[in-house]
């Protein structure tokens, strides 16, 4: 039998992530890893989480908790995330809330919502690996996002017409985004609305890391913005995808999006489709620990991953050779490292785990187009000091000797 010869066209654009395997020398204790953007399991609020599942086990909830339920998610979940909402500038119902299992569900649906084969996606130029891999089983055609005043709405749908198709929807993580670190000021938030809004697209806010902040003056969220300036969310075009992965754990697999309630209707119907539901008992595990301590360890997890980050940018002025750079950021997990041009990240690795057992993301899986290749991606949350400095003075080493 060869069952390969009957798949769908779309499965030669899916392909293996390349963090996935990184995340296999985790098991390898000589190896320092700087690889996946995963959060530190000493951090997860371990204990919170066990009383939450004796709690949605008890004799009068355990029938709710293994039982099927509603697509749209639990209320008492969506209605805590609208208040968590209203707190960031984002007004809106549980009806405008779906749960999701993890926000990359939600962004499979919103690939398949919108992408018909040839359609165009605007991405960043580099952009969440996750999203490319999510939103190429729907076959569409990349152009480069761009809002520091390049590009032109008019260029943008002339490279879609061109290539027989429309835009559809620009992604972008705007805080502290994976991979690079870097953040979307208020005025290049704007400039996405304006660009969405003459070429009459979707605008998918992938805000993973938003509640990661470190320093820096926070940015209102896209939607938060385009609910300023048209009045109601049901009016706007943006597309908010969260997740408590990156602040409670990530082994629950919960996520949500918000946006307005058409688009939330079709969402439903796509997870009725894909997975009837997610996991009553998780997201009633997820609400106990969420309305118990969410604030307190979210500071706790700033504290913590913002010493993490001194301690690697330190390091990195201390032990990277001239002609390398790298980025700053507010927040989040990650720096992003632009290597001397003809520099191979991809080959770095390789020589990197022969030699200095270092392992990092080579930056090209991270470009649409498959450029990049003298960039890479240094995470810093799942690392304690000792392993962040010695593992960037190993790397230094390495790139001095190349």
């Amino acid at each position: 039998m060869q069952l390969d010869q009957n798949f769908a066209s779309r499965n030669a654009r899916m392909k293996a992530s390349e963090i996935r395997e990184l995340l296999k020398l985790l098991d390898q204790p000589d190896i320092i890893s700087f690889a996946g953007g995963i959060p530190d399991p000493a951090l997860f609020p371990a204990d919170d989480f066990a009383e939450a599942f004796t709690i949605a086990l008890a004799p009068d909830r355990q029938a709710q908790a293994l039982q099927y339920s509603v697509s749209e998610g639990y209320l008492p979940l969506r209605q805590w995330i609208v208040g968590e909402m209203k707190k960031i500038g984002i007004v809106c119902e549980p009806e405008n809330v779906l749960i999701t299992s993890g926000s990359q569900q939600a962004l499979d649906y919103l690939g398949k919502l919108f992408l018909s084969p040839g359609d165009t996606a605007l991405v960043g130029w580099p952009t969440y690996l996750g999203a490319l891999a999510a939103f190429n089983a729907y076959e569409p055609r990349y152009d480069r996002l761009s809002l520091n005043g390049n590009r032109t709405a008019e260029s943008y749908a002339e490279g879609a017409a061109e290539a027989g198709s429309t835009v559809k929807f620009a992604y972008l993580s705007p805080d502290f985004a994976n991979p690079t670190g870097e953040t979307l000021d208020r005025a290049g938030r704007f400039r996405l609305l304006e660009l969405a809004d003459k070429l009459d697209c979707a605008v998918i806010e992938d805000a993973a890391y938003q509640s990661l902040r470190y320093d820096g003056e926070p940015v209102l969220p896209v939607l938060a913005l385009e609910i300023e300036q048209k009045g109601s969310i049901e009016d706007c075009r943006t597309v908010y995808c969260g997740t408590f992965s990156k602040t409670l754990a990530p082994g629950v697999r919960i996520g949500w999006a918000v946006a307005a309630k058409p688009v939330i209707a079709q969402m439903v119907l796509l997870k009725q489709a894909a997975d009837l539901h997610t996991a009553s008992i998780n997201q009633m595990a997820v609400h106990g620990v969420a309305e118990t301590c969410f604030d307190a360890h979210v500071e706790q997890l700033r504290a913590v991953y913002q010493r993490r980050r001194d301690v690697m940018l330190a390091a990195m002025a201390e032990h990277m050779p001239e002609g390398v750079e790298w980025t700053r950021p507010e927040g989040g997990m990650f720096i992003w490292v632009t290597l001397p041009d003809g520099m191979s990240g991809a080959g770095l690795l390789a020589r990197s785990l022969e030699t200095e057992r270092v392992a990092f993301v080579p930056g090209q899986a991270f470009f649409a187009d498959g450029s990049g290749q003298n960039t890479i991606r240094l995470s810093f949350s799942n690392s304690y000091h000792t392993a962040i400095e010695e593992g960037i003075a190993r790397l230094g080493r390495l790139l001095r000797s190349v």
